[in-house]
């Protein structure tokens, strides 16, 4: 009985917290003119880095497909810290349709394997990272929310660069190739996290709060969940309707690269949605196995990517973070 009251206590208390990070969306969904966006970036003085080649010989046991459209940044340094997160307002509701269960806790993989890939996971569960200031404040206020989603469901912390951490990420509108992408993992060094701010024509990364949480992920050691070795057991790829050029982003991971004991997840936000980089959005790309099954969600952490990345990073090793972080997952998860 007092377990329970206290879970109770828990979660209005992160119903609270969650009240002060977590602000709504609907003031980043806007459409502007492309040459006020264009004046308000050219009157930034901070300057571009310059791209360099990947280092792919690094990393021998990684497919190609992991580095494409991802180049790393030359090593130069900030000079301005980024400041804390303002005060936000809540933004969604918590669902409760789903219960969690240790059954999830299955046979298959979606994240490094940190026995394989031990210098790519973050020391002590720490990101420090900086926001680039080309950033507009809508933009900036998304990617803070993000941070402050992640900082809060797990025990991960991402804190401001303090300008000496050898190892941090640089959240940057990369211009080419411009993008949402990401590293899968630590790679050490100042490393790249791509969102390409809106324009004209499109919100591009900035459409939905998932969107910098998907990249997030990614610099954490998440890959695709339809990039697991057993997707062909839960999806079918149509091949067909791919876009040549971009065949490589369904290529799966083999087993000896990737961990995770959790069952295939369609609510990921890693999932890729059913017609992406198809010649046509009525041409699917990939096609759910289960009847009526709905992929490609860029809302919020699922209860299953709250449990892996918790899992992934030891917050669930200690009983009572065990009991504190799952119930985030499960109440908070979508």
């Amino acid at each position: 009985m007092c377990r329970t009251v206290g879970v109770v206590m828990m979660l209005a208390c992160a119903g609270c917290a969650l009240a002060r990070v977590l602000p709504s969306t609907s003031s980043v969904h806007t459409t502007r003119d492309a040459r006020i966006l264009k004046a308000a970036r050219a009157a930034q003085t901070e300057p571009i880095l310059q791209l360099r080649e990947v280092d792919r010989d690094k990393f021998p046991d990684i497919p190609d497909y992991v580095f494409q459209n991802t180049p790393s940044l030359s090593q130069k340094y900030l000079t301005t810290l980024v400041p804390p997160p303002p005060s936000f307002h809540q933004w969604f509701r918590p669902s409760f349709n789903t219960v969690l269960h240790r059954q999830f806790m299955l046979s298959t993989r979606v994240g490094l394997n940190w026995k394989v890939f031990p210098n790519r996971r973050w020391t002590n569960a720490t990101v420090p990272f900086v926001i680039s200031r080309h950033y507009l404040p809508a933009e900036r206020e998304m990617i803070e929310r993000a941070i402050a989603t992640l900082n809060f469901m797990t025990c991960i912390k991402f804190i401001p660069w303090d300008g000496e951490a050898e190892d941090y990420l640089i959240i940057w509108p990369v211009e080419e190739p411009a993008g949402c992408w990401s590293y899968v993992g630590k790679r050490g060094g100042q490393q790249v996290v791509s969102l390409q701010p809106p324009d004209s024509r499109s919100n591009r990364c900035f459409i939905s709060l998932g969107k910098p949480i998907h990249e997030l992920l990614h610099a954490l050691g998440i890959f695709h969940e339809q990039a697991r070795a057993d997707r062909d057991n839960h999806v079918t790829i149509i091949t067909r309707n791919i876009i040549p050029d971009y065949y490589h982003n369904f290529g799966k991971q083999g087993e000896e690269n990737t961990t995770f004991p959790f069952d295939y997840d369609y609510d990921s936000v890693m999932h890729y949605g059913k017609n992406f980089f198809s010649y046509s959005k009525n041409l699917p790309t990939i096609v759910p196995k289960v009847e009526n099954a709905t992929i490609g969600q860029r809302i919020m952490l699922s209860k299953l990517d709250c449990i892996k990345l918790n899992d992934l990073y030891g917050c669930l090793d200690d009983a009572d973070d065990r009991e504190k972080y799952t119930s985030f997952c499960k109440y908070l998860g979508l």
